[in-house]
């Protein structure tokens, strides 16, 4: 059965600005993890002697 959507745009603009700060939250923590694990690997990796 095929069902058709009606898109409210009131609602699609109310809802924008919470979306946005949801991916801002997704890409600062990812930010962090990936800076984390940069520095972890930084100041506890073995230092190859030649």
């Amino acid at each position: 059965m095929l069902t058709v959507f009606i898109c409210n745009f009131k609602s699609l603009t109310d809802t924008l600005p919470i979306m946005g700060k949801g991916m801002f939250g997704i890409f600062l923590v990812t930010g962090v993890i990936i800076s984390s694990v940069y520095l972890l690997e930084k100041f506890t990796c073995e230092k190859k002697e030649e």
